[in-house]
């Protein structure tokens, strides 16, 4: 047999719960109520059950907003995607990101294409926003795309705080185009604006002496890699690019390095 719907709640304690957007509660309280009556909870028990439902309801739901405003362009995770330690909700501001002496420290992935820079990032920011952290990524063309705007109508300064508001900012594909004089200053400002204030997540085909292929001056390059490194975990990946390996299974081995 199938058991009775639990009687729903009064009316105006109905509304004094949703009045107070205790969504979680207002939705699990008629069954609860059958539970604690037939087991015989004590109130606390109760109350313990129904505010740990709220928090937990309300802790999933941030999680999902935190997910959609990272805008990570796939979800990926790892079990050793970084060495931060990352501690439960509510024990932020000393323990994530790792901090020494007074600022954060940043993330930088640099290898071959392929070799999973880009995996570590997103596992990362993956990991951060289930830490309770805010997440924001984009690759570097976007950003000084979105710094170029801002440019345009004098609004750089509140565009990067705007992008600063997040704990972690994820640039992917640092170096993939050339940038111009201005593009390069626009990236430099950005970093610049960072520095010891939040945690950044970088991820380069090229190794850090190799940043003047694509900043045209020598002096930003220097600038901006000294803000960056000066609090960091490098890792550096090597080997084969992971998609042509997969590749090459997939159609037999047909595929060969030149």
């Amino acid at each position: 047999m199938t058991a009775p719907a639990a009687p729903p709640l009064p009316a105006d304690l109905d509304a004094a719960l949703r009045r107070l957007k205790l969504a979680a509660i207002c939705r699990l309280s008629p069954e609860l109520l059958v539970t604690a009556r037939t087991q015989r909870w004590n109130p606390e028990e109760f109350l313990r059950t129904l505010i740990d439902a709220e928090l937990a309801a309300r802790d999933e739901s941030n999680a999902r907003t935190r997910m959609k405003a990272a805008a990570l362009p796939v979800i990926k995770r790892s079990r050793s995607s970084t060495s931060w330690p990352l501690p439960s909700r509510g024990r932020r501001s000393t323990t994530w990101p790792r901090w020494n002496g007074s600022a954060p420290e940043n993330y930088c992935a640099v290898g071959p294409a392929g070799t999973g820079k880009s995996h570590s990032l997103i596992a990362l920011g993956v990991a951060a926003i289930s830490a309770g952290y805010k997440v924001r990524y984009s690759t570097a063309a976007e950003l000084v795309e979105t710094l170029y705007r801002g440019l345009a109508d004098n609004s750089v300064g509140r565009v990067i705080d705007n992008l600063l508001r997040a704990d972690l900012v994820i640039t992917d594909e640092v170096g993939f185009a050339s940038l111009d004089d201005t593009g390069a200053q626009l990236l430099f400002r950005f970093v610049a604006a960072a520095y010891e204030r939040r945690a950044l997540g970088i991820a380069s085909r090229w190794p850090f002496d190799q940043w003047g292929r694509f900043l045209p001056e020598h002096t930003t390059a220097v600038s901006l890699l000294d803000r960056l490194l000066h609090h960091s975990i490098v890792v550096v990946t090597e080997g084969e690019s992971f998609r042509m390996k997969q590749a090459r299974t997939q159609t037999g081995g047909c595929i060969t390095k030149k």
